[in-house]
């Protein structure tokens, strides 16, 4: 797994809190799109948690990028941003899931894990 934010808090808080849930191995992290598929293309992880909105080039772009050349890397959009738009965005882009960053950690690791939340 790989998470995408330009804040590092939101980074470290994420894999303090989703990185120890079993199932999940965290292969590293980035600060911007461009360091996401670098990332992506080192690592190879099985899913990305990508922040929609991030300097040198966003998640939407980011995503386009990583769907299209690894297109069974799994990639989660996450933002603060609650809005259609963006998640449409996003889901245009290839995205599997959006999660606001306001929802739980159980809403973000049931995206993580494609399990559908009526299902959990």
């Amino acid at each position: 797994m790989l998470f995408a934010d330009d804040h590092k808090v939101m980074r470290q808080g994420l894999i303090n809190l989703i990185g120890t849930q079993p199932g999940i191995n965290v292969a590293g992290e980035a600060s911007n799109g461009r360091e996401a598929i670098d990332r992506v293309r080192q690592l190879k992880p099985d899913v990305v948690v990508m922040d929609f909105s991030m300097p040198e080039m966003d998640g939407i772009e980011a995503t386009r990028h990583i769907k299209a050349q690894w297109p069974e890397v799994r990639v989660i959009a996450l933002s603060m941003v609650e809005d259609e738009h963006v998640s449409w965005a996003m889901r245009e882009a290839g995205a599997e899931a959006f999660v606001s960053k306001t929802a739980s950690s159980s809403e973000l690791l049931k995206a993580i894990f494609g399990i559908d939340k009526d299902n959990w």
